[in-house]
């Protein structure tokens, strides 16, 4: 679909800005319209809201929000698209007249797709013309960010422009799943519907809060969800004997009062059908293997939300604590406590995302072990989230790492501190990254940090108790040998 340069939009809402959205982040052009008087007003907001997760994700050659256009009507949008999204509201009557008059102004080799949760496209084809190529092609809300799109023609939409559309869709990164049968709701939203009506049922039974609801989703298979829906899921659930097995243990329990939603019934054409279709999930591989899987996906999935502290993202966050709580040789520094030489304050272990397409550590994620490390320190000092909430904290100015071992995932590491210098506004520190079962040394950091007052934006002298802790641990690393690494300069050195 390389012919597809401008995308053409009518409905500029919260969907339709999405659509502008990604198709600009995949340097397309936009010509959109919408008959509300604030619509361009809205559209570019919500476009330039959108821009700085694209920019995240990457964006493609030519991206750019100059390319966004408002027509003055729908006829002069349609006259110039290559492909139009159409995102009106939700009703029959008024996406049938959009439709025709779409029909009517654009081009006859031009697809017309709709974003309508669940409309039927056959509907959508009765006043067209050129009804072979009027489709759904539904996304899911963010747009610019969510891949799936369910792609379905109507009764007189032409093979040829379904696959068109497919791979239009899949141009700009999105996954195209085609619906087999026109059925109301289609796929994804069917399933959210059974889930939103048995919530909508405890809730109003007195069941559950709305938040109990959510934080049965959250913990729990939300989780799983994003990376094998529930038949993949049950096929793991049922061990080595896969699907039939768990059909056999679980599937009379269909008739069991579980939900307010109506079984099927338990057939075994039923069960036939459940087996033979999820056999792909373990035909190359075995139950042992999509398990393991399972668990690194579940791995990185939650400590990718331990950044933003939601969901279980907050209780590994809150783990994560725990763990540099339980491990620290002193829980934080007081006058009289011993120093080690050097300080054992951290240790974890090798994650999922750490790891490269050679199963091995990337170089990034040294730098990020060693600032977990750093922060062991930190905690240990008294430099803490109330300290760093008065405004105050530590900047790493200067890194040097030295690469000695492999590691990959699930290997545990420790570390090891030394404080190589000390004043009133600088700590000069070094540590050492082991590998926790064997000994062996991984890698070392060597690092320059600058204390900063965040307000004024300028270096600071740290603060009295903090540099009192700083200095009980120089009185003792002063007269440590330094690390062979300490300064050492990157050079491919000459022959004598």
């Amino acid at each position: 679909m390389s012919e597809i340069k401008t995308f053409g939009i009518i409905g500029v809402g919260v969907i339709g800005a999405g659509w502008a959205a990604r198709a600009l982040a995949h340097g397309l052009k936009v010509v959109a319209w919408d008959p509300a008087p604030d619509a361009e007003k809205r559209l570019r907001a919500g476009v330039e809201n959108a821009w700085p997760a694209l920019q995240k994700v990457g964006l493609f050659e030519g991206a750019s929000l100059d390319n966004l256009s408002f027509a003055s009507s729908l006829e002069e949008m349609a006259s110039q698209a290559d492909f139009i999204q159409e995102s009106a509201p939700e009703r029959l009557e008024l996406k049938t007249k959009i439709h025709a008059d779409l029909d009517a102004a654009a081009r006859p080799d031009v697809i017309i797709a709709s974003s309508t949760s669940g409309l039927l496209p056959t509907d959508f084809q009765k006043e067209a013309k050129h009804p072979e190529r009027i489709l759904v092609g539904h996304p899911f809300n963010p747009v610019y960010l969510l891949p799936l799109c369910e792609v379905l023609g109507g009764e007189k939409t032409s093979d040829d422009n379904i696959k068109r559309a497919m791979e239009f869709y899949e141009t700009i990164s999105m996954y195209s799943l085609k619906v087999r049968n026109e059925i109301e709701g289609f796929l994804s939203d069917r399933l959210q519907e059974a889930l939103w009506r048995e919530n909508l049922h405890m809730i109003n039974d007195g069941v559950a809060t709305p938040k109990e609801m959510d934080d049965a989703i959250i913990y729990g298979p939300g989780l799983r969800w994003a990376f094998m829906g529930v038949n993949k899921t049950f096929t793991l659930a049922g061990g080595d004997a896969g699907m039939r097995h768990f059909m056999e243990q679980f599937g009379p329990a269909l008739e069991l009062p579980w939900t307010k939603l109506k079984g099927p019934e338990f057939t075994d054409k039923l069960v036939d059908a459940m087996v033979d279709g999820t056999a792909e999930f373990t035909e190359n591989t075995t139950i042992k293997k999509l398990e393991q899987m399972r668990d690194d996906c579940l791995i990185a999935i939650m400590n990718a939300l331990r950044n933003f502290k939601e969901g279980a993202g907050e209780l590994v966050h809150k783990n994560e604590a725990r763990r540099i709580k339980a491990v620290q040789e002193f829980q934080k520094w007081e006058k009289g406590t011993e120093i080690g030489a050097p300080l054992s304050l951290y240790q974890n272990q090798c994650l999922p995302e750490w790891v490269d397409y050679n199963s091995h550590m990337t170089e990034a994620a040294y730098l990020t072990a060693m600032g977990w490390a750093t922060d062991a320190l930190f905690r240990f000092i008294g430099d803490d989230e109330a300290y760093r909430d008065s405004g105050l904290s530590f900047y790493t100015v200067e890194t040097h790492i030295n690469y000695y071992q492999e590691c990959s995932t699930g290997d545990q590491l420790r570390y090891e501190t030394q404080l190589l210098g000390l004043d009133e506004k600088r700590m000069h520190i070094f540590h050492t990254m082991y590998h926790a079962t064997t000994g062996e040394k991984l890698a070392t950091a060597e690092q320059m940090l600058l204390h900063v007052d965040m307000k004024a934006s300028a270096a600071c002298p740290i603060r009295e108790d903090v540099y009192e802790a700083l200095q009980a641990i120089w009185e003792v690393h002063k007269d440590m040998d330094a690390p062979r690494e300490k300064g050492r300069v990157m050079q491919i050195k000459k022959k004598s």
